[in-house]
């Protein structure tokens, strides 16, 4: 499995960030998911302080082989496209748990048929959040305390095929703006905690404060600051 180029770029802006270990963690973690889950197609991790999600595909040929196999066997999805099922479907229909499945099966990704999302806490609250995604819709069964441990995660906070749609890929391309806005954001604390002598605590308040009144982002008010000192 490999990074999609948004988080080969947004890693390495996340390396020079400070973070030196999140590319070879990030690949370690796709590598023991894959070994317990050989249908493993996708992983997403996000990390909760920063709101910056990385992704790991499978290969291009990988996919297209499993969606293939899926169209030939009458996967999951391809039953709900043949069927007109999901279409049909009463709307009440959805708050019923199978309901919902077939409804988040028929609207999956390319080549998802299961999801898995588990927290990874520490002192009793998320800082990391992993989503795993597989060929199958059984690949999952009976690996839900496996996972949990050898990915340091949480298994009382799992829960089964919450993103079948794959959205954390979507969130991943993002990741190089955020990375972006939390760079501009920390430089302008920097510049006004160096201007005026004020701690760095000091100084997010006041630019938190700054860009609360102006109706401005936090990374924008950070970067007028940094533009006004250039000339002082």
């Amino acid at each position: 499995m490999e990074p999609i180029p948004e988080s080969d770029a947004a890693l390495d802006e996340y390396l020079s960030f400070g973070d030196t270990d999140a590319r070879d963690e990030l690949l370690e973690l796709g590598r023991v998911a894959r070994e317990i889950i050989p249908e493993l197609v996708g992983l997403s991790l996000t990390v909760v302080e920063d709101g910056v999600t990385f992704t790991l595909v499978a290969s291009d040929d990988e996919v297209a082989a499993i969606d293939l196999a899926q169209y030939v066997d009458g996967g999951p999805c391809q039953e709900g496209i043949e069927t007109g099922e999901i279409i049909q479907q009463e709307v009440a229909d959805l708050f019923d748990e199978q309901g919902w499945l077939s409804y988040a099966r028929a609207s999956a990704a390319r080549g998802v048929a299961s999801s898995l999302s588990l927290p990874v806490l520490q002192d009793g609250r998320p800082v990391l959040g992993i989503n795993l995604y597989a060929s199958t819709p059984d690949a999952f069964d009976g690996h839900h305390e496996e996972l949990a441990g050898a990915l340091k995660a949480s298994a009382a906070g799992i829960v089964m095929n919450a993103d079948l749609s794959f959205r954390t890929r979507l969130q991943a391309t993002q990741a190089l703006d955020r990375i972006g806005e939390q760079r501009d954001f920390d430089i302008g604390v920097g510049v006004l905690a160096a201007q005026l002598d004020l701690t760095v605590e000091q100084a997010t308040e006041q630019i938190l404060a700054l860009a609360a009144r102006a109706g401005v982002t936090p990374a924008q008010a950070g970067r007028v600051l940094r533009q006004i000192w250039r000339f002082v």
